[in-house]
C-alpha cells in the first residue's frame, strides 16, 4: 500500500528547501520499501501557485480536501507569506494533522508560522534563529534548540539553510531507509563525504 506525503503549495514558495526530501522520497532507488510513498500537493485552492523561482504549478487537492489519516506527513516549506493571513489555512490544517498524531515538517518561514500559532509552546523545536521566532512573541522560547533540524513528537523544524538536515529527519520519520544507508545519504550530501557514495551503491 503507497502512503502519500503531502507537500503544501503557495505562493513564494522556497523552492530550494523542500527538493532533497521530494527527491528522496519520490525515487524508490535505496528505499526500504521501494514504491511504498508518494508525493501530492495540496493547496489552500486547485489555482497554481508560483514559486520564488518562478515555477508555476497546480495542486493536486485542496486543503478543505485533505484529512490527516489520508496522509503520511505535511510537509511546509519557507515562504514569503507566513506571517499573513493567508497561511492561516496552512497552519490550522497542520495543528490538525498534530492533534490526529500524523506528522508535519515545517522548515524556514513555515516555523514562524507555527510558532504564532502556538504549535511551538510545548515542543521542542529550531528556527532560522531564536531571534526570528521571539519576534512573534509565542510562548516556546525555553524549548528553542539552535540545531538545523529538530523533531519532537511528531513535529519537525529545520532552519531554511538547512535542506538536507530537514530532509533527513523526514526520512527517520517516515522510516525510508535502512539507518546505514540513511547515513551513507548524509555523509554525501551533508558532508561531502564521497565515501557516502560508494556505500550508497554497494546498499
Amino acid at each position: 500500500m503507497t502512503r502519500t506525503v503531502h507537500l503544501a503549495l503557495y505562493n513564494t514558495l522556497a523552492d530550494w528547501e523542500y527538493g532533497y526530501a521530494v527527491a528522496g522520497i519520490n525515487n524508490p532507488e535505496f528505499q526500504k520499501n521501494p514504491g511504498s510513498l508518494a508525493v501530492a500537493t495540496v493547496g489552500a485552492t486547485r489555482d497554481p501557485i508560483t514559486t520564488r523561482g518562478g515555477l508555476r504549478i497546480v495542486p493536486d487537492l485542496t486543503l478543505d480536501e485533505l484529512r490527516p489519516h489520508d496522509s503520511a506527513m505535511l510537509i511546509l516549506p519557507g515562504n514569503d507569506i507566513w506571517n499573513t493571513d493567508a497561511y492561516i489555512p496552512f497552519t490550522s490544517k497542520a495543528r490538525e494533522f498534530l492533534d490526529a498524531a500524523v506528522p508535519v515538517a515545517a522548515i524556514c518561514g513555515a516555523t514562524g508560522a507555527l510558532a504564532s500559532a502556538g504549535l511551538l509552546d510545548d515542543r521542542t523545536h529550531t528556527s532560522n534563529a531564536a531571534e526570528f521566532l521571539d519576534e512573534v512573541g509565542y510562548a516556546g522560547s525555553a524549548l528553542y534548540r539552535d540545531e538545523p533540524a529538530v523533531a519532537d513528537r511528531g513535529l519537525i523544524t529545520a532552519s531554511g539553510i538547512a535542506p538536507v538536515h530537514f530532509a533527513r529527519a523526514i526520512f527517520d520519520q517516515l522510516d525510508v531507509y535502512e539507518p546505514e544507508v540513511l547515513d551513507a545519504w548524509f555523509a554525501l550530501y551533508a558532508d561531502r563525504d564521497p565515501s557516502g557514495f560508494f556505500r550508497l551503491m554497494e546498499s
